[in-house]
């Protein structure tokens, strides 16, 4: 059996490929991700993930089943509770995740937690609710400019996120206060969210207000090992690019490396295959989500996939015989779905040799196969669950 040297792990952050059977437990029935947003553009386009065997997944929009798929494609079933973020990536590497983390979404944060964190960080909030990012500065920025009062909301994951212009309230200020912030939910289970994420913004008006590439995630550590430990604790190389490490908290990890958005996130990735090293690349792409997602931009969905697309060519053309890409997702976010919450959905896998066949890998019941496979090949300690798939692509 072949062994890899070097194994690249694409979340396609997202981009899910149809509901699961409990999907409407979530109040997701009839979902998918990919499907939809490729019927929002008349001319959408994506010839590599064709070739690859996309369409051999889900129906897409002019994006026909391939006989001859380049990769092995199937789809992954969520084994764990939820639909965020943690949870998804968290099982991506071996973990089953049996409670989900407390939202905020209908109620806002608790008057308590608000009243100790004004106590402990020395500084008043404003908002408390849940809304996009771009958005509540938007609506409260100015205000916030004009009494110091930091920007506290939440969304439909699992997050709490503190908002604040970097023209008034340093960085190093933020991320203290984000620090206390997660610091505190630690200490009750209540409150104990995914991730407490800084986000910080420039400009002077509501109509000038961006937000800028210095955000950071505090997230909880993994509450077990995962496949990210098992290699490290055998001195392979973890390469993180975009939000990895955040999720991880760092735990796995020998390197890291923060991107502006999606296609500096493949740049990175291109630039990490023309080095040396033996282990995983294991990159995250945001934009998908957060850009188009969340605010339900089909449209913007769809040509963010087709730029996808294109960045995928030429990342293949630097991947050698020696290595494998697997291109996947954490969850769904359909952008013609009702709210603006994250979708329980089956999400790609394709996986990606110049020396190997495609062929059909069916519906894997976790996740973390893609864990498990990454093991098998390295030959490191597995987690509980995962089925690798290894033997089955060559």
């Amino acid at each position: 059996m072949k062994r890899f040297k070097r194994i690249f792990v694409i979340v396609a952050d997202s981009l899910g490929v149809g509901e699961m059977e409990d999907a409407a437990k979530y109040g997701d029935a009839g979902v998918n991700t990919l499907r939809h947003l490729s019927y929002s553009k008349i001319d959408f386009s994506i010839p590599t993930l064709e070739k690859l065997g996309i369409g051999n997944i889900t129906k897409v929009h002019n994006t026909p089943e391939n006989p001859y798929p380049l990769a092995s494609f199937g789809k992954m079933k969520e084994m764990s509770v939820g639909k965020d973020t943690l949870t998804g990536h968290w099982e991506l590497m071996g973990l089953f995740v049996t409670k989900p983390f407390p939202s905020f979404t209908d109620t806002g944060f608790p008057k308590e937690l608000i009243d100790l964190l004004e106590k402990e960080t020395g500084h008043k909030f404003i908002g408390n609710y849940a809304e996009s990012g771009t958005k509540i500065i938007y609506d409260l920025g100015e205000k916030h400019l004009e009494t110091k009062e930091l920007i506290i909301y939440t969304s439909a994951d699992s997050v709490l996120q503190i908002a604040a212009n970097e023209e008034i309230i340093p960085i190093s200020e933020l991320y203290r206060v984000c620090e206390i912030t997660r610091k505190i939910t630690l200490e009750n289970t209540e409150w104990m969210v995914g991730r407490i994420i800084a986000r910080p913004f420039v400009g002077k008006t509501k109509d000038t207000f961006v937000r800028t590439a210095n955000r950071h995630d505090y997230a909880i550590k993994p509450f077990e090992k995962t496949i990210l430990d098992s290699l490290y604790e055998e001195n392979y190389q973890v390469i993180a690019v975009g939000k990895i490490n955040d999720i991880f908290d760092g735990q796995g990890i020998t390197e890291s490396y923060k991107i502006k958005n999606n296609h500096q996130g493949i740049e990175e990735v291109i630039r990490i295959a023309q080095t040396e090293f033996d282990g995983i690349c294991f990159a995250n792409l945001v934009d998908f989500d957060a850009l188009y997602g969340h605010r339900r931009n089909p449209v913007g969905y769809a040509e963010c996939v087709e730029e996808f697309d294109r960045d995928l060519d030429k990342l293949l053309e630097f991947l050698t015989p020696e290595d494998l890409l697997i291109v996947c997702a954490d969850h769904g976010n359909d952008p013609t779905h009702t709210g603006s919450d994250h979708t329980r959905e089956y999400v790609p896998l394709l996986v990606y040799n110049s020396t190997l066949e495609g062929l059909d890998l069916g519906v894997r019941m976790t996740f973390a196969d893609i864990g498990a496979t990454i093991a098998d090949n390295f030959k490191v300690k597995k987690t509980k669950i995962g089925t690798s798939f290894l033997k089955e692509i060559q």
